[in-house]
């Protein structure tokens, strides 16, 4: 049985070795080809215009530098290194779309304070356009950055419907939605735009305050994805330095390795689903 066990275990390696040679390098190049496409879509709404060439080569680099240093000085073994490159090389585009979805957020935040001053410039006898030429660059970022592209497209000759209609699509949020639509209907049928700003702000604000009481109530939940994803890793640790040579198995053996990916898959399975229980809609 040992014999046959160890010939399966041979076999398997062997299929997954030729797997890895054979699409290891086409993932590898369709990986490079959506991350450069990524880099420089999130870049340029951060109004940051950096090669993305560039980034994708500093990013291998920064994957080499953490193979070479866990192999070399945690004395890891290559399985652990490739995994910690892996996520090396993930992280950028995780941390892209983290600071994309803050950059939304403080957008949505900010929204309601420009319908409000927008609204009383309106009710003192100003029209949209001189409106926003005298509150965008008084307002922070990234609403300043948003609506200030809005009218520099203006001044290039796109119609203002169309600049709302791309500022809707670099910010597809609900709030973004009601305000270009109710600027595109005052724009082209008239009407009480004022009392209508008005109206959408008070409901952003409250949508806003509503869900920071969510976020605040279902912390708990986060914080206890967080504890019990980090709290199999910091129990490893504390064994590998009171019994190194039985955490050995675990770090040296392929039968170590396999039970470190069972663990680290149903973490991950555990984070999912304790992150969508509290991922509530608002």
């Amino acid at each position: 049985m040992i014999l046959v066990f160890l010939a399966g275990v041979l076999v398997a390696g062997v299929m997954v070795a030729w797997l890895m040679q054979r699409w290891l390098p086409q993932g590898l190049v369709r990986y490079r080809k959506a991350y450069t496409r990524t880099a420089q879509n999130r870049l340029g709404e951060f109004f940051l215009f950096l090669d993305p060439a560039s980034l994708w080569q500093a990013n291998l680099l920064a994957c080499g530098v953490v193979f070479v240093v866990v192999v070399v000085v945690a004395s890891a073994s290559p399985g652990l290194a490739l995994a910690a490159a892996g996520v090396v090389l993930a992280a950028p585009r995780w941390a892209l779309g983290h600071l994309r979805r803050r950059r939304q957020s403080r957008f949505d935040e900010q929204l309601p304070d420009l319908l409000l001053s927008l609204s009383g410039a309106l009710r003192a006898g100003s029209s949209v356009q001189a409106a926003l030429h005298h509150i965008v660059p008084q307002a922070p970022v990234p609403l300043s950055q948003e609506f200030g592209l809005v009218l520099r497209e203006q001044r290039m000759g796109v119609p203002l419907e169309q600049a709302l209609a791309n500022l809707q699509e670099r910010m597809p949020s609900e709030g973004t939605g009601l305000v270009v639509s109710s600027l595109s209907i005052a724009l082209g049928n008239g009407g009480n735009l004022a009392e209508t700003l008005e109206r959408i702000a008070a409901t952003l604000r409250a949508r806003t305050q509503l869900r920071a009481r969510v976020a605040a109530l279902t912390s708990q939940g986060r914080l206890q994805a967080w504890i019990m994803a980090c709290l199999p890793l910091a129990l490893a640790l504390v064994l590998d330095h009171l019994d190194p040579q039985s955490m050995a198995l675990l770090w040296h053996t392929p039968a170590g390795w396999a039970v470190l990916a069972v663990v680290a898959v149903l973490e991950l399975a555990g984070i999912a689903l304790i992150r969508r229980i509290v991922d509530i809609q608002v």
